[in-house]
């Protein structure tokens, strides 16, 4: 189930991610509260794997923290951008969700009992779907922790036998010509089987991706059908969704 972090826990972890380290006494200083709800914040920041605590404050987690961080991000626009897309789905559809705080969203807008097939290698968004009773398949293969998906050959596997009417697909970057992109190899891959596998593919996207080059090139703007995102692109971008044909949506 997704953890929404209120004004203050942004706020801490925005310190740590500058900082490294925050203090109980400055943040209750801060915050003009007490120090058990520090304490509070703290403890629920350690439990998304952000912050450990230690004595007096806590640090920022070494381990690679992204989707937590991630869900602090552009909160608003994700969630209007998830329940956007969660409406373009139709009783009778199978669908492919991949792993991220976007796509996750659209597992959060669906209603319980919805007549659907979903299949995802996100396992967040696998425990979402469950609580609303809708079919879910989860892919298998190795565990990505940054965000708590399936990935390699055994899910590229997994997916090239299926077939879906819809793939939504999350991208860290948006560029005319470097097409959508993600940090992460592995994700790539199975983002790339998905779109050969779907009648229709979906990259839902805020408009901080816009202009921005990750690794690795998962689909270029023709291999996609549709974007949904909370602002239209401008100049060079717009010009090339134009040309390619790619049907721009705004939530």
């Amino acid at each position: 189930m997704e953890q929404r972090l209120n004004a203050r826990q942004s706020t801490i972890v925005e310190r740590l991610r500058r900082q490294g380290e925050v203090k109980l006494s400055e943040l209750k200083q801060l915050f003009d509260v007490t120090e058990m709800t520090v304490r509070r914040d703290l403890e629920k920041l350690e439990q998304l794997g952000i912050a450990v605590r230690t004595f007096g404050g806590a640090i920022l987690d070494s381990r690679d923290v992204e989707l937590a961080q991630r869900t602090t991000v552009q909160a608003e626009e994700k969630e209007r951008i998830g329940r956007f897309a969660a409406g373009s789905v139709r009783e009778g559809d199978s669908v492919f969700l991949d792993g991220g705080s976007t796509t996750f969203q659209i597992a959060r807008h669906l209603p319980e009992r919805f007549g659907v097939t979903v299949v995802t290698n996100a396992l967040n968004i696998a425990s979402e779907l469950a609580s609303k009773k809708i079919q879910t398949i989860v892919i298998g293969g190795m565990l990505l922790e940054a965000t708590i998906s399936m990935v390699g050959p055994t899910a590229v596997e997994s997916i090239s036998r299926m077939a879906f009417d819809k793939a939504f697909l999350g991208a860290t970057g948006l560029d005319a010509q470097h097409g959508f992109s993600n940090s992460n190899l592995l994700e790539s891959d199975v983002k790339r089987m998905a779109i050969q596998k779907s009648k229709e593919a979906i990259v839902v996207l805020d408009r901080t991706k816009f202009g921005e080059q990750a690794l690795v090139s998962f689909a270029g703007l023709r291999d996609v059908h549709r974007i949904v995102t909370d602002r239209p692109p401008e100049g060079e971008l717009l010009a090339g969704c134009r040309e390619a044909g790619l049907d721009v949506q705004l939530a």
